[in-house]
């Protein structure tokens, strides 16, 4: 069994321990090296490199056609122009339900002059669903 814990520390021990056979634990800190032993003997080793991780995240939707379909939810459900709705508000959270959700497609339908397909629109959980749907529905349109 591996276990990793953080970043820089992996744990390996066997499970379930055999009899005669049982795996010490070794743990390393900085991910420079593991030893795996059997009753002290060595019996595998190798060596690790640390790499840098790196995290992007990206939207396929404008911001523009995010605060439209901010807008077109807060409509739609009859929410105060102050209220937090963002790219990632669920419809369910923001008190939606199923009629609801498909009278904001409606309205997006409405306002980006697109059609939306019923198995598209049933996955749509979210602002940001929405709008990355709407872009790339554009995108076919205009192809």
């Amino acid at each position: 069994m591996a276990a990793i814990s953080g970043a820089s520390s992996i744990s390996l021990r066997s499970t379930p321990p055999r009899s005669h056979q049982n795996l010490a634990l070794s743990r390393t800190n900085g991910l420079r090296s593991i030893s795996l032993s059997d009753y002290g003997r060595s019996s595998l080793s190798f060596g690790l490199q640390q790499r840098s991780i790196r995290l992007s995240v990206s939207c396929a939707a404008k911001q523009e056609t995010v605060e439209k379909v901010c807008t077109i939810v807060r409509k739609q459900l009859a929410l105060p122009d102050d209220s937090a709705v963002t790219g990632e508000s669920k419809f369910a959270v923001l008190g939606a339900d199923s009629l609801d959700t498909v009278e904001i497609v409606m309205g997006l339908e409405e306002e980006f002059g697109i059609s939306v397909e019923e198995d598209s629109a049933q996955s749509i959980a979210t602002v940001q669903d929405a709008a990355d749907l709407i872009e790339k529905l554009i995108e076919k349109n205009k192809a």
